[in-house]
């Protein structure tokens, strides 16, 4: 292998091997099987291809600087993919054999992974309905697969403050839906609201909410926190924002080593642009500090345009953990 971890960015770099397993419609998944990196042979009549049945996770492999591979918080990446199963009608599968495979495909492609100030080794879990079916209905046969990809840190040079556009003609989801979940669906449509952002000069759009346009939803597809004084607050899982991982680490890690009040409820757009501080999270970036938002044709600055000081403490503190360079008092990492 002959790779320049240097100069990684956040795109497909193919590994060597992937795992796969697959379930009959009423039956139980068992233990897949490594096999190489390859194509997938589909019917066109895939369920997946045809209805959309399906949905992915997404987590990290960071090497630490004594050598050891660490995971963070993988189960709850499991516990999400089951979730997401039984809002889609698949199988969802067990814990046990979601670990085992994240665990079999990292340690298969170790040699993949970037040194800790590199990168990492991002791992892809899917879940989608493989078999063949004419009629809108659960597939008749289930696929699980994962695999890996070393993709370099986010920021290149370090934290690096976005501009946001709050979109006034999309909406991410609906109350009721599917944005709970990470659904296959939930994501082509938002790569036309960030594509017009991005011809604006914008990093992303600010989602508002479905039914009264007032709300904070989400930054693309990341949880959005905003930082008056002492208090954190995030918007309110309400089932149509999908619970992030980072999100969950980032309200504990702000509560318990930092002291901040948390409050997860309604975040108006009006009552944000107020804020002190505002950053948005999702496990490719870690914590994205916000330095502007565009709303009804105004800009507005936050921290200076600069990395506010908490949202700074907050992203060192957790990479710190993550990368096995500072004490784990929540048990969030696990070695391979």
């Amino acid at each position: 292998m002959s790779l320049d971890f240097g100069e990684l960015t956040f795109s497909l770099t193919q590994t060597r091997s992937m795992y796969r397993a697959r379930c009959e419609l009423g039956g139980e998944w068992q233990p897949g099987e490594l096999q190489p990196f390859q194509n997938l042979e589909l019917s066109p009549a895939a369920c997946v291809l045809n209805y959309g049945q399906g949905l992915f996770e997404g987590l990290k492999a960071y090497r630490a600087n004594d050598g050891r591979i660490l995971l963070f918080r993988p189960a709850m990446n499991a516990a999400r993919l089951r979730n997401g199963c039984r809002r889609l009608s698949m199988p969802p599968v067990p814990e046990d054999i979601f670990l085992s495979a994240v665990h079999d495909v990292v340690s298969e492609n170790a040699d993949f992974i970037p040194p800790n100030n590199d990168g990492a080794l991002y791992i892809r879990p899917l879940v989608f309905g493989s078999g063949a079916i004419l009629g809108v209905a659960p597939a008749p046969e289930f696929t699980f697969l994962v695999f890996t990809s070393p993709v370099g840190p986010y920021f290149k040079g370090g934290l690096t403050p976005i501009r946001l556009l709050v979109t006034q003609d999309f909406h991410r989801a609906a109350p009721k839906g599917t944005g709970g979940v990470k659904a296959i669906g939930n994501y082509a449509p938002g790569m036309l609201a960030s594509g017009h952002a991005k011809l604006k000069g914008y990093a992303e759009v600010v989602y508002l909410d479905a039914a009264e346009d007032r709300y904070i939803e989400e930054v693309g597809a990341a949880n959005f926190f905003a930082l008056f004084g002492d208090t954190l607050v995030t918007p309110a899982l309400n089932g149509s924002i999908l619970p992030g991982v980072t999100r969950d680490s980032v309200l504990q890690l702000a509560a318990e080593r930092f002291g901040l009040q948390v409050e997860e409820r309604d975040v108006s757009i009006n009552e944000a642009l107020g804020a002190d501080e505002l950053f948005c999270s999702g496990t490719a970036a870690v914590i994205s500090p916000i330095g502007y938002i565009s709303h009804e044709g105004e800009d507005h600055q936050f921290s200076g345009g600069e990395v506010g000081p908490r949202t700074r403490a907050l992203y060192e503190a957790l990479t710190a953990i993550q990368h096995g360079d500072a004490i784990d008092e929540f048990g969030w990492v696990v070695d391979v």
